[in-house]
């Protein structure tokens, strides 16, 4: 098949293959650059989207909440501020003014998914001797439950919820030596108090969450908080959910209500995200650099070792273009054949790491994302720095006169 090859191929291989001590050391430098690459960048998408699918289970991607209450300074009887200390005002627990119409109005909104209106306020749960301080959540099942996963972490009991059931933490039946089936004597600081039973408990993986969060229907919560007919939090969740932060503040500056998204709220890890990406990048950068090097300083030697042979290939007719294509091919595919064998390693070790690392309770630290653009990006990105850096010992090999190279 080789009459079939271009010259410049043939003249590729063959100068590879006879210098195959130097191709398999810069190959194997290629190969390891390459599963770093491919080890780190898989390893944090997957740390990513393990950390986004825990939170967009367990958090509204976005939630509308009244307005913060301010104190204004009042004027005098000449129409004049008053010379006072204004302090921030305690904040009540409030209902959102014209919920159903924002309701309603996020509803018809194309870019928002679901809609799922709350009550939340802190309660005390009782149970014989016991108390313990908890926050409930009123809520409407048909749609809270597609916005938080409530189903996901039963891990007794069964999701069902009525005007007369509670879903609680496993941390809080802990606490209080209760269990599926066992009564609570929910009570509220206005001295309002309800008998519910216990219908599920869940474990979200947060000891305080545990401890503190319960679910109940939307009507008992606005019975035991006094607040019949209110609601404090609209929840949503959205199309595209890295645009939650944007659509918030569109729906904050066209309601009277403040809206905050997932986004905003998980700043700190949005930040360390950022952060290792720009270490990821950094560290990719200086493979490069180290690849490049490495194989233009392999491609300067042979230039070297081989100006004879070079030499009488010019003699016999070969134009500087396919010398200098005879090179540039060289870099190319000590770039792609490194890169095949280190896609390989890189997903090897990390599958292993994957499969050896794992949380306190047993379950994976991170899902395993192994996505086929990143292996061609790598692939890519290696053959063109192959390609580059060839291009020195290329354009010097290309220029060597042939009777002067032949004399040595």
């Amino acid at each position: 098949m080789k009459r079939w090859l271009p010259f410049e191929w043939i003249a590729a291989v063959k100068f590879l293959y006879e210098g195959r001590l130097q191709t398999l050391f810069i190959a194997g430098g290629v190969a390891i650059g390459v599963a770093v690459i491919v080890f780190m960048s898989a390893m944090l998408a997957g740390l990513e989207t393990n950390f986004i699918k825990r939170v967009l289970t367990s958090q509204p991607q976005i939630q509308l909440l009244p307005p913060d209450q301010v104190a204004r300074p009042l004027r005098n009887g000449a129409g004049e501020f008053e010379d006072a200390t204004i302090q921030r005002p305690s904040q009540r627990i409030l209902s959102i003014d014209q919920w159903p119409k924002i309701r309603d109005h996020m509803q018809s909104m194309p870019d928002v998914m679901v809609v799922s209106p709350t009550m939340t306020g802190s309660a005390l749960a009782i149970r014989g001797d016991a108390s313990r301080a908890i926050s409930i959540a009123g809520i409407e099942p048909a749609t809270y439950f597609k916005i938080v996963r409530v189903q996901d972490y039963i891990v007794a009991g069964e999701l069902r919820l009525t005007s007369e059931d509670i879903i609680i933490g496993t941390q809080l039946a802990k606490d209080l030596g209760a269990t599926v089936g066992d009564k609570l004597n929910i009570q509220v600081a206005s001295g309002a108090n309800r008998v519910l039973t216990i219908t599920g408990i869940a474990d979200f993986g947060n000891k305080g969450v545990n401890q503190r969060n319960t679910f109940v229907v939307l009507r008992t919560a606005q019975s035991l908080l006094g607040m019949i007919g209110g609601v404090t939090t609209i929840d949503l969740t959205v199309r595209d959910i890295y645009s939650a932060e944007s659509l918030a503040r569109q729906i904050q500056a066209a309601n009277p209500v403040q809206a905050d998204s997932w986004i905003k709220t998980n700043a700190q890890f949005f930040t360390a995200v950022q952060a290792q990406k720009n270490s990821n990048t950094l560290i990719r950068v200086f493979v490069a650099l180290s690849v490049a090097f490495g194989i233009a300083a392999v491609l300067v030697v042979s230039v070297i070792q081989r100006s004879k042979d070079i030499g009488i290939l010019r003699a016999m007719g070969a134009r500087r273009g396919q010398i200098l294509r005879v090179f540039l091919l060289q870099g190319g595919l000590l770039g792609f054949i490194g890169s095949i064998f280190g896609s390989a390693m890189g997903a090897g070790a990390l599958i292993y790491w994957h499969a050896i690392e794992r949380q306190a309770d047993g379950t994976e630290l991170f899902p395993l994302v192994l996505e086929r653009q990143l292996f061609v990006l790598a692939i890519v990105l290696a053959t063109a720095t192959g390609l580059v850096a060839a291009t020195a010992p290329a354009l010097r090999a290309a220029g060597l006169d042939p009777v002067a190279a032949i004399r040595g």
